[in-house]
């Protein structure tokens, strides 16, 4: 009965994690139509992870939100994260050593 009664507790757990993660994952063309549309967020930059995965920001500067995007080559993007109060920053060059600036 115990071990039944910890397997039921460990499902509860794993199953609402599972769907959540399923449900965050879409053709990017859907997803892409989401974040411009419904959350006004705009392509900020990325790059390619390696050859199975490009990473995409994707920031809305009216609302202050934000999205990680990853897609697969197969075309089936996938949000790996999102957030508010974006903030942009210049990027810091650094001097090469040996040359005064």
């Amino acid at each position: 009965m115990r071990r039944i009664l910890t397997s039921l507790t460990l499902l509860a757990v794993v199953l609402p994690t599972t769907i959540q993660a399923q449900s965050t994952c879409a053709e990017r063309s859907m997803v892409v139509e989401k974040l411009e549309s419904r959350y006004g967020e705009a392509l900020a930059g990325g790059g390619l992870q390696n050859s199975s995965a490009v990473f995409e920001v994707w920031f809305s500067e009216e609302k202050g939100t934000w999205t990680i995007l990853m897609t697969r080559p197969n075309g089936l993007s996938c949000i790996m994260a999102s957030g508010t109060n974006w903030h942009e920053t210049e990027p810091k060059l650094k001097t090469p050593a040996g040359i005064k600036g």
